[in-house]
């Protein structure tokens, strides 16, 4: 016992002058994210300028955070490798939240599923804030088409399999995996007829050259109006306000068919939990906004404001979704 004590003495010792300097960094790290942001912010938008939902959404959010923090929020345009360039740039950056992802299903959940070798970890490289927007897709045919719903459009390649084609904005897009994802769940066999961008593949639907065209809503609607294409179905869980007569894919019969394009905020792993809840309060607070609401409805989806983890567990489930569907697809982007 004797010989045991100066040990215990000098664990004692060790533990008291440790207590101090436990304080200390604790001081420290509450005093760096109290000040948050103590500096300007980058928010990498993963697309050009100019280019799209991402770079507008990215310029909305980070005017309205400069606005409400007083310290500038840069948007930094980081294109190329279908959204991933910009995604490794915010997985290699410090944790400390002044740099931060616009984050899309290309660079999370869909782009990650179709590449054999990523340089990051959708799910372990970044801390998710909060979504902002979801917004569907849409199923359109010619407006003399025969099929009219997507029960017949069934019905009609099951008939014909392997001859029904469908264009898209390219290999490996959200318009993509939803023809697959339809033709996995109806067991159907669908052609796959990739464009470069959805404009292209909306002509050659006007001209009757396609059976029907899988591509966002907002890149359709203005065919529709005019008459020129036939909306049979959107791809999310219920109707939009922009379509309000058109059905979804799960009430034409397709069980567990949800598939949305959504724009969200992410920020390094380990970026500091304080600093990731205020960045959430107050993404949440501007998404409330009248003007905010205005433009990101413009692609006719829905705010939908998430916590951290409601959002993490999103990506963990597309990811694994999309990963399945790829793999039976055979689908595969170097």
């Amino acid at each position: 016992m004797a010989n045991n004590y100066p040990h215990r003495r000098r664990i004692v010792f060790a533990t008291v002058l440790a207590l101090p300097l436990c304080t200390a960094g604790q001081a420290a790290y509450a005093a760096e994210t109290q000040g948050y942001p103590a500096r300007p912010i980058r928010l990498i938008a993963p697309s050009t300028a100019g280019g799209g939902g991402v770079d507008l959404y990215a310029r909305l959010i980070g005017k309205k955070l400069t606005d409400a923090w007083g310290q500038q929020v840069i948007v930094d345009n980081r294109p190329g490798a279908g959204m991933s360039l910009g995604a490794l740039v915010v997985a290699r950056a410090p944790a400390d939240g002044y740099t931060l992802l616009m984050g899309h299903p290309n660079s999370l959940t869909v782009g990650p599923a179709l590449r054999a070798k990523s340089s990051y970890d959708p799910v372990n490289d970044f801390a998710p804030i909060t979504l902002l927007m979801k917004a569907p897709s849409m199923l359109s045919v010619h407006s003399s088409s025969a099929i009219t719903s997507v029960q017949e459009l069934i019905t009609a390649a099951k008939k014909r399999p392997g001859e029904l084609t469908y264009g898209t904005s390219g290999t490996g897009s959200v318009g993509n995996m939803i023809g697959e994802l339809l033709s996995q769940r109806a067991s159907i066999k669908l052609v796959h007829v990739p464009y470069k961008g959805a404009g292209p593949a909306l002509l050659d639907l006007g001209a009757n050259r396609l059976v029907f065209v899988s591509s966002s809503l907002v890149s359709q609607i203005a065919f529709v109006k005019d008459g020129r294409i036939l909306a049979i179905a959107t791809t999310g869980a219920k109707r939009t306000r922009l379509t309000p007569n058109v059905p979804t894919v799960f009430e034409a019969g397709v069980a567990d068919f949800d598939v949305t394009a959504w724009h969200a905020v992410l920020a390094p792993a380990k970026t500091p939990p304080d600093v990731i809840a205020k960045l959430n309060r107050e993404l949440v607070r501007i998404l409330a906004l009248p003007d905010v609401q205005e433009t990101l409805l413009m692609e006719g989806g829905e705010i939908t404001p998430t916590t951290p983890q409601a959002f993490a567990a999103l990506i963990r489930s597309e990811l694994q979704m999309w990963t399945q569907v790829v793999k039976q697809a055979g689908i595969a982007l170097e």
